[in-house]
């Protein structure tokens, strides 16, 4: 089974480094799923992200939140990244999809504002590509697997063998 993990950032420099980063994912071991193939896809826009999630069979979203807009319809749909979370939350097709943000949001309220909307992490800027991936990997085996709480434990066990980050 092939699945399509989706980063949206319209930064060059932070769109390759997630690409790069996510490379090492090709193949996530799932416990009753065999092996799950996955290919990342990245877009700029809100908009661009919407398309592709319509097209392709997404697992998981990492997303800027002040993303360039290229449309100039006031009725749009989602202009940044809190509307294509929004979006998304409100769409019972995606509305338990794994999101993640990446941003250089500064504002203190926006933790909480994210959490609100059932972001599952957020990284702000600058990050580590490699943290997010982890986090990433973590989310992909939960939601495929049939019994969450079993990968809680084995995520809980491997933190605490590794010194406090899942092991990759």
């Amino acid at each position: 089974m092939s699945r399509t993990i989706l980063i949206v950032e319209d930064t060059d420099l932070c769109r390759d480094s997630l690409e790069v980063a996510l490379m090492g994912l090709a193949e996530v071991g799932l416990a009753g799923w065999g092996m799950l193939e996955l290919r990342v896809r990245a877009v700029e826009t809100a908009e661009q992200a919407l398309v592709t999630l319509d097209a392709e069979d997404v697992c998981a979203v990492i997303t800027d939140l002040h993303l360039a807009s290229r449309s100039y319809s006031p009725h749009a749909i989602a202009r940044d990244g809190f509307d294509l979370i929004a979006a998304l939350r409100s769409t019972p097709r995606y509305a338990s999809l794994p999101v993640i943000v990446t941003s250089g949001d500064t504002d203190p309220g926006t933790a909480a504002r994210l959490a609100s909307l059932g972001v599952e992490d957020y990284f702000p800027k600058p990050y580590s590509p490699g943290a997010v991936r982890n986090r990433l990997e973590q989310l992909i085996r939960k939601s495929q697997s049939a019994d969450p709480h079993a990968v809680d434990n084995q995520i809980a066990t491997e933190t605490e063998s590794t010194g406090g980050l899942p092991s990759a």
